[in-house]
């Protein structure tokens, strides 16, 4: 019995302290701005990040064609190319490089990139914390909307203030504005919705009463 308390207040410390943490990072969050309706960048091109899956297709040799993960360093190694950067490039750049290193083995080699698993570098991952039923971090996509990362990260949780939620954009030096999750996906308010940035810290803060 004595055990079983302990656990018990273990987690409820543990709440308590994630919930004072989210509540002091939304001080103030009635005064914050709200978020604009559109936010994506037209010309974005995605960065290849740690986790992602590439595959090297090297034409006119098999052998040297394959996926490959990228390593939490951001580095990759295929047969003849050891430990070449990866981390923050984009599938083209990549397969030019490959092709400058290949080409002190082959001659003239032509090499094709295309990212089959999509993680992207930390700095563009969509964060969120705080009452969201999981709260996790996601990979970035252009158009992104506030609405697809509810859907997720499964909503939010009964305990949510859903309206008082905010949006840390780390692309505008950690410039907050707040968010309607709770008129988006309980009342089904679509002017709620709001485009994401990369990099974007979604907070959702513990309702008082």
């Amino acid at each position: 019995m004595i055990k079983m308390f302990s656990t018990v207040l273990r987690a409820w410390i543990s709440r308590a302290m994630a919930a004072a943490l989210v509540a002091a990072a939304t001080a103030g969050c009635s005064s914050l701005p709200p978020a604009p309706a559109l936010a994506s960048d037209s010309d974005y091109n995605y960065m290849i990040g740690p986790g992602d899956i590439v595959n090297i297709v090297v034409w006119r040799n098999p052998e040297l064609t394959m996926s490959v993960p990228v390593r939490p360093d951001g580095k990759i190694s295929t047969p003849l190319v050891e430990d070449l950067h990866a981390l923050g490039k984009d599938a083209t750049t990549l397969a030019r490089d490959i092709e400058r290193e290949l080409s002190k083995f082959i001659r003239e080699p032509v090499v094709t990139v295309i990212v089959t698993q999509f993680v992207g570098p930390y700095s563009e991952q969509i964060r969120v914390i705080g009452e969201a039923a999981r709260p996790q971090t996601l990979a970035y996509k252009q158009k992104m909307t506030l609405l697809d990362v509810m859907i997720e990260v499964g909503g939010i949780t009964d305990f949510a203030d859903g309206n008082g939620a905010s949006i840390l954009r780390t692309r505008e030096g950690n410039k907050q504005y707040s968010v309607r999750l709770k008129d988006l996906i309980k009342n089904g308010d679509v002017s709620a919705n709001v485009e994401m940035r990369p990099g974007d810290v979604l907070i959702i803060p513990q309702s008082w009463f």
